[in-house]
């Protein structure tokens, strides 16, 4: 199905900021840059409500923890928009391919998302603020560059997802092990500063 890779760039970025992707391909449909955004997208009222999130998403995702508790609320949020999206994206008859089709942009999006969650989480472990507010938008920058990308160069678009998941993936695991050892060590600072006095 040639739409898959479109499906996929849209169910990777709503992985990380839904409402981003909604509102952007629903204002590149409305204005007319783009054919191939479903009109379900570009209702006004579904414009308005994907605004208003995005705004509140812009804030939460870059106040320390905040983000983190936003990321967990959106668990289940953000890879069903995700299926939804994708589903939009590949046709509205409810055929097998088009229900495959919101099972690929649900996986990427659950697989983002996670990625997203979980680099959060080790960023939080950073005493200073500075990191969430660049990282965030670095995540809100790059959703816009791809989506609009892969509405015209959409097989290229899904490659460049394709990679910055994996990389995602592996950043994950390598902070992960990070964080672990920082968790270790200081519990046994703590044990280390505690047990002198517990005599």
């Amino acid at each position: 199905m040639s739409v898959l890779p479109l499906v996929f760039t849209s169910g990777w970025a709503s992985g990380i900021n839904a409402y981003a992707v909604v509102l952007l391909l629903g204002v590149l449909g409305a204005t007319g840059v783009s054919d191939d955004v479903p009109s379900a997208l570009q209702r006004p009222d579904v414009l308005i409500a994907a605004g208003v999130l995005f705004l509140c998403e812009a804030v939460a995702d870059k106040i320390p923890y905040v983000d983190s508790v936003w990321d967990a609320v959106h668990t289940v949020i953000r890879p069903v928009a995700g299926a939804v999206v994708g589903a939009l994206l590949a046709g509205q008859d409810g055929s097998l391919s088009h229900l495959a089709a919101g099972a690929i942009g649900g996986s990427a999006a659950l697989l983002s998302h996670l990625v997203k969650a979980g680099t959060r989480m080790a960023v939080n472990t950073s005493p200073e603020p500075a990191s969430n507010i660049v990282l965030s938008l670095a995540e809100d920058l790059g959703v816009a560059a791809i989506v609009v990308f892969a509405l015209f160069h959409p097989v290229a678009a899904a490659l460049i997802a394709g990679s910055l998941l994996a990389l995602g993936i592996a950043l994950v695991v390598f902070l992960w092990k990070k964080v672990r050892a920082f968790l270790r060590r200081r519990r046994e600072r703590r044990a280390a500063a505690v047990s002198p006095s517990g005599f």
